[in-house]
């Protein structure tokens, strides 16, 4: 069962083809029947459900998913702690879940890494039980998002424009939280534009940025901005784009299993893996090792299913 975002990026692009079509003659060519199905994001949480009780019942194998980081996250929240394997078709448009599991971007060759049955257990993390597979966020880049979004529902811009536009916004609001942390016996409090939070470390360096080496540490990476005006977030900005960065003077870094943010503020703006919610505080991150079941190249580390 292939369960595809009919708003991800790549499908987005080519409005004129056949997404599902071309899903299905893809396993075909591998002598797998498969069953595609286009949605809308409303619609991927129950669809992702009924996919798993599907499995359960022994009509299908496998879940796969079609889409971005958010889309892949609503489909493998069902998937968690179920033993299922999900499949992974990167049609998003930065697809760092599919980048970093080392899952080709083509749809031909994410199909191939699928048919190869190659499962391998990963680590998922959650906060207040929300499901993400790559980073939470709070601070700036949920501001940019809605930012975001809003101008993309008002002024009709794309989506990379209205980003562009959000980013501005927010720089010159400068949003500037108080938050409480608890975590790996520490207690602080800290005062930032920007608290991350990753499941298992990311990379700092120019070459690997952005990118995980491990999906199963078992552990979160927290990183708080150190920064405190809005030229010194710029400056870390573009020293950070260009693999510049230096830990111990811009950031606040340390690794724990669990942590509890809190703050003053009755509900605060959450990104998980792209996507936005209000929640209220405190935040409770954890990490879930081995929760999920993912297809992957051959090669990498395999766990019994």
């Amino acid at each position: 069962m292939a369960l595809l975002n009919a708003r991800a990026g790549a499908i987005q692009r080519n409005p004129n083809g056949n997404i599902s079509e071309a899903v299905v003659a893809a396993f075909e060519r591998r002598g797998i029947a498969a069953e595609a199905k286009l949605l809308h994001g409303s619609d991927l949480s129950a669809a992702a459900e009924a996919a798993v009780q599907q499995a359960r019942a022994g009509k299908i194998d496998a879940i796969v998913v079609g889409g971005g980081d958010g889309t892949i996250g609503t489909v493998a929240a069902a998937a968690v702690d179920t033993k299922i394997p999900l499949g992974v078709l990167p049609l998003g448009t930065l697809n760092h879940f599919a980048r970093d599991l080392g899952i080709p971007l083509d749809l031909e060759g994410a199909v191939a890494v699928i048919a190869a049955a190659t499962c391998r257990a990963v680590d998922v993390a959650d906060v207040n039980g929300r499901i993400f597979l790559n980073n939470s966020s709070i601070g700036v880049y949920p501001y940019m998002v809605l930012e975001r979004d809003k101008r993309r529902r008002h002024d009709g811009l794309g989506k990379w424009p209205a980003m562009i536009w959000a980013a501005l916004k927010v720089l010159w609001l400068f949003p500037l939280r108080r938050f409480r942390v608890r975590a790996a016996r520490r207690a602080e409090s800290c005062k930032t534009p920007c608290l991350f939070v990753g499941n298992n470390q990311y990379r700092l360096d120019l070459l690997g940025l952005g990118r995980r080496e491990r999906l199963d540490g078992g552990e979160l990476w927290l990183y708080i901005a150190r920064q405190q005006t809005r030229l010194s977030l710029i400056w870390f900005t573009f020293r950070a784009l260009m693999g510049l960065t230096n830990p111990k003077r811009d950031l606040i870094c340390f690794s724990a299993l669990n942590a509890e943010i809190g703050s003053r503020r009755k509900s605060l703006s959450v990104a998980t893996d792209g996507e936005v919610n209000w929640m209220h505080p405190p935040l409770k991150y954890r990490s879930r090792p081995a929760a999920l079941y993912v297809f992957t190249p051959a090669g990498q580390q395999v766990q019994d299913a």
